[in-house]
């Protein structure tokens, strides 16, 4: 395994099959956490960044359709639901919930594995490939991750730039903390220390951002050129 390796959350309150899971994932390239249901999947995407979820839905406290629609969104990541029912109705509401790919028990590894595959990568295709990013003065290389204003480079920490980097690929977009955590790296908890220290270097006045605007409620967007 090396750090690059696409990381999985696997929810399920089964503990053989976690266990069977991640060894069988990690044989197959993929970086493995397990969570026994969803309060203690909640809990590590506060503070591990995810390249996509595995989710039972049948799990004691809260099921895995309801977390799924609960944490889609503010995670950001690609979601595969596993199921012991196969109905149709039981389908389409996990599809419904935002789920990526629905798996019925029992399954074969290989087929989960393809799967995996298949939806990092069209979840690749679907993310946006900005260039450069421009707001006001300033312009930002995602790609080389630099910011310059009136092309004089301006300093920035490798955090400030990771997240910087996530609101210049979704320009307009209200993006939640949760998710912001997840695609940066950075701890849920300090991306308001983070958002403050980039709006000190972007920002004529911080305490009213033109640019790295608050959503009440809801989290931050990056307003640039290309958004209203």
């Amino acid at each position: 395994m090396n750090p690059g390796d696409p990381h999985i959350l696997v929810v399920d309150d089964d503990r053989r099959l976690r266990q069977l899971l991640q060894k069988y994932l990690m044989e197959n390239g993929f970086l493995v956490s397990t969570a026994e249901n969803a309060a203690d999947a909640e809990a590590k995407l506060q503070s591990l960044a995810f390249d996509l979820m595995i989710v039972d839905v049948m799990m004691p406290g809260e099921d895995g359709i309801s977390f799924t629609g609960r944490v889609r969104n503010k995670a950001g990541i690609p979601i595969i639901m596993l199921t012991a029912r196969d109905g149709g109705d039981d389908r389409i509401a996990g599809l419904e919930s935002g789920a990526d790919d629905y798996l019925p028990k029992p399954f074969e590894p290989r087929e989960l594995v393809l799967r995996i595959r298949s939806v990092l990568r069209r979840n690749a295709a679907r993310q946006p490939t900005v260039a450069i990013a421009q707001f006001g003065p300033f312009a930002f290389d995602a790609e080389r991750m630099e910011l310059t204003r009136d092309n004089e480079a301006v300093s920035l920490t490798s955090r400030e730039a990771a997240l910087l980097r996530v609101f210049a690929h979704n320009p307009g977009v209200t993006l939640s903390r949760m998710r912001l955590s997840q695609q940066s790296g950075s701890g849920e908890r300090t991306i308001d220390v983070q958002v403050a220290r980039l709006r000190r270097k972007i920002e004529d006045d911080p305490r009213t951002p033109r640019y790295l605007q608050t959503v009440w409620g809801e989290g931050y967007v990056l307003r640039t050129e290309n958004t209203p």
